[in-house]
């Protein structure tokens, strides 16, 4: 449906503007606003955000066609299946070298290092609950299992490979499972119309609704580790961009991810105010004495 199509707020391209892609996510956007203050800061180029992007796919195919110089969050599970259409990859280490790898040879692209965080499907309870029973893990869950009230993502369902057939085989059954809108789980659980959640891990409710993410003890959902993906025309120009995103590698873990998007989603803090305010925290103008925008 997309050949063809130049993505939605793009009317050109200047020679000196590098294109970064964010999805509908905050996260995507805050990360998006990162890339752009510090490119903006050590290269000659301005930058351009072409935001609320709706999937990765639609991302691959704009950065495929050059509407798309960098795709600031791409998720290691997710391109595995989608862009590469591999099977999952349940090491984390082996999938961040196979998307680097292929996404290389391919399509001519750099898969820089990861963030720090993954947004990955989790199982989440309230701290009550937890503290109560002593749980850990979502093995821990199984003596109460048929008991519980199980709030779902409505395509998680019937989702094939990492969808709740498959967390069946790897861990148990659930009493009662109640398909409903995401954005409605997190609620659900902290009102006690729900006793476990299917949450994303990075997602700013769960702090908003004091829920606690347990631990994938067998493994079972695959990795969603996050990294921004650059053509490797853009980086031949600007190879700075190298050095920047190798800055950011590894410096934001999943609980600060879920915090930056707190300030976004819950408190309504503009998305480049967190990031700057970020970067500001951590010393990332230190070097150069300016002050951000």
């Amino acid at each position: 449906m997309l050949a063809g199509c130049s993505l939605p707020g793009l009317t050109g391209t200047s020679q000196n503007t590098v294109e970064i892609g964010s999805l509908t996510q905050s996260e995507s956007e805050i990360m998006a606003q990162m890339l752009s203050i510090m490119i903006e800061r050590e290269t000659d180029a301005q930058t351009d955000l072409v935001t609320k992007l709706g999937s990765s796919i639609v991302q691959h195919q704009g950065m495929e066609r050059g509407d798309i110089d960098i795709s600031s969050t791409r998720y290691t599970g997710t391109d595995i299946a989608g862009a590469l259409n591999m099977d999952p990859i349940k090491d984390p280490e082996k999938a961040l070298q196979t998307v680097k790898h292929e996404f290389q040879n391919r399509f001519n692209q750099t898969w820089a290092e990861t963030y720090g965080f993954e947004n990955s499907y989790s199982i989440a309870v309230t701290q009550e609950f937890a503290e109560e029973n002593n749980i850990e893990t979502i093995s821990d869950l199984e003596p109460y299992a048929e008991d519980l009230r199980f709030g779902v993502d409505n395509a998680w369902v019937n989702r094939e490979g990492d969808g709740y057939e498959g967390f069946q085989e790897t861990y148990f059954k659930f009493g009662d499972v109640y398909p409903m809108n995401l954005g409605l789980v997190y609620q659900a659980a902290a009102t006690g119309n729900m006793d476990v959640v299917l949450a994303y891990s990075t997602d700013g409710r769960i702090k908003e609704f004091d829920l606690k993410v347990l631990e994938d003890d067998q493994q079972f959902f695959p990795p969603y580790d996050a990294s921004p993906v650059i053509n490797n025309e853009t980086l031949e120009k600007y190879p700075e961009i190298k050095e920047i995103t190798m800055r950011l590698g590894n410096e934001i873990s999943t609980e600060e991810m879920q915090e930056l998007n707190y300030r976004a989603d819950v408190e309504r803090v503009n998305p480049r105010k967190v990031a700057k305010q970020f970067l500001e925290k951590n010393n990332y103008f230190k070097d150069t004495g300016k002050g951000g925008d």
